[in-house]
């Protein structure tokens, strides 16, 4: 019983508690710090599992809340301070840890209970086992014992920053970490594979998923939101690979993309008339670009009244309309049994009186379901894919759903894609790790068998600083009634489409002037 807290579980384990050697001398406690000393017996066996499990995956102790990870230690991403002492000492504590807990117990404790527990025994066995520290590097491992049983171990620290964007692990002893469009390495690593494994099986069991040697590669979710993709030995040569796109818990806004210099305030307002406007509308770029991030900020847009169906692999939009249904694909079990596709989905939704359809990223046949939405009376409809650029996004979808199987003639397919895809906004990362919408451009029709498409809004880039960073501008082409010039008078924004148009030209000619 701990009754320091008043506590009324007890999590020590049934098994004899241990006891101190007679006469064993007090730890020493340092006043500043100093290197971690040898333990007295030997670290952690590689095989033993950190992670308690119900031996599916599922966790048995509380899982991780955005609460407690804001609590996780405040430590700097690149961190080189830890000796393979420190992982030698730490072996050993979580080892005599495991044994003298009850996990049915502590699996009972709310999130910050069950921490306080496990500090008192952690304290007990520093004490008991006579190591030597001091209390900076007794304080880090306690939080760092408690992320490892709790949380997900030294990714931790990682997932309480908001200003990273990617964390990307390349087996247990090399970390990266994407900040301000910058990929850095960190001095965070694992004990060994067997840990950065079991932290795999922990992030997938959550979403009713696994990952192991029978089925290698796993897309999944955190509990905030963060998409996740793991990919296990044999796939993967040198330990498992972890990859999260951070979750931010402070959607953007287009103004915020105005102020970062992604857009113009002219090019932003076209974008609020496209997405108030009910404008068939694709978002193209490359991985990290900012493509879910630019669709998030075009449905800020879409009336409250509205009904909205998203499709996505893995859920990450953030619609705040009150009438929005979120689906999301599911892979096949161990028996090669229950996926559910993309294409499955958006077949289901256009059954389920959608007024806009939201797919997350067209990637295969699921674009002809797509076109056909966009094209029967769902207006608005939205998706991403990945493409360099707008014309390529579209020949990129043409195939698409040549690959899914359709025999259709070319000429037709095209014909689908003008009669339905009204936009295209493309959006970059550039070399300097800076994002930008390069393109907002309109399909405007067919001229033999070619789409043709014309460009509202460009980026140029003009030169380069003396830090590396990209010089650029964005200027409209003049275009003074696009093609959806009706749609937008149809809703009342003809005035503001205007404004924003002619307010773009003059900045534009006082820019070449």
């Amino acid at each position: 019983m701990f009754g320091k807290r008043g506590a009324t579980t007890d999590i020590r384990s049934p098994a004899p508690a241990m006891q101190p050697a007679p006469h064993a001398p007090a730890p020493a406690v340092a006043s500043a710090p100093a290197p971690i000393a040898s333990p007295p017996t030997a670290p952690i066996e590689s095989g033993r599992t950190p992670f308690p499990s119900d031996g599916l995956g599922a966790p048995l102790v509380p899982a991780p809340t955005p609460e407690r990870r804001q609590a996780a230690v405040n430590m700097p991403a690149v961190d080189s301070r830890r000796s393979e002492a420190y992982y030698v000492t730490k072996g050993t504590i979580f080892g005599a840890l495991i044994e003298a807990i009850d996990l049915a117990q502590l699996a009972r404790l709310d999130a910050e209970s069950a921490r306080e527990e496990i500090r008192d025994i952690v304290n007990e066995i520093i004490s008991i086992k006579n190591i030597v520290m001091s209390i900076s590097e007794q304080e880090e491992l306690l939080d760092d014992i408690c992320n490892d049983v709790l949380g997900f171990g030294p990714l931790e620290p990682l997932l309480a920053r908001d200003d990273i964007a990617d964390i990307m692990v390349n087996g247990s002893g090399t970390v990266y970490i994407e900040v301000k469009g910058k990929i850095q390495r960190t001095g965070i690593r694992f004990r060994d594979n067997q840990q950065l494994l079991n932290i795999c099986q922990r992030i997938v069991s959550q979403v009713g998923r696994r990952v192991d040697e029978a089925s290698p590669i796993c897309d999944a979710r955190l509990p905030d939101g963060s998409r996740v993709n793991a990919i296990v030995p044999p796939l993967s040569i040198d330990g498992p690979a972890l990859t999260i796109r951070k979750f931010k818990k402070d959607k953007l806004t287009l103004d915020q993309l105005v102020k970062f210099g992604s857009i113009t305030e002219q090019g932003a307002e076209i974008l609020r008339i496209i997405g108030r406007a009910r404008v068939n509308t694709l978002v193209s770029g490359g991985t990290g670009s900012g493509k879910t991030t630019l669709l998030n900020c075009l449905t800020q847009f879409i009336d409250a009244d509205e009904r909205i169906i998203t499709c996505e692999d893995a859920a990450e939009l953030q619609l705040q309309q009150p009438h929005v249904v979120r689906l999301e694909t599911r892979p096949a079990n161990l028996e090669g049994e229950g996926q559910v596709t993309m294409r499955e989905l958006v077949r289901n939704c256009l059954r389920m009186r959608p007024e806009r359809i939201i797919v997350g990223e067209v990637r295969g046949p699921e674009a002809f379901d797509l076109l056909q939405a966009m094209n029967t009376g769902h207006d608005g409809s939205m998706g991403t894919l990945h493409a360099n650029n707008p014309r390529e996004a579209l020949s990129r979808l043409e195939s698409m759903i040549t690959m899914g199987g359709f025999s259709l003639p070319s000429r037709t397919i095209r014909e689908m894609i003008v009669a339905s895809v009204d936009v295209v906004v493309q959006a970059a990362r550039l070399r300097d790790g800076s994002r930008r919408i390069t393109h907002i451009t309109e399909v405007m029709g067919l001229e033999g068998d070619v789409i043709i498409t014309q460009d509202l809004f460009l980026y140029e880039m003009t030169g380069e600083d003396a830090d590396g960073n990209i010089i650029g501008r964005h200027r409209s082409t003049g275009i003074g009634r696009p093609r959806f010039w009706d749609r937008a008078r149809y809703y009342g924004e003809e005035k503001r489409l205007a404004q924003a148009l002619d307010a773009a030209e003059e900045t534009s000619q006082a820019m070449r002037g």
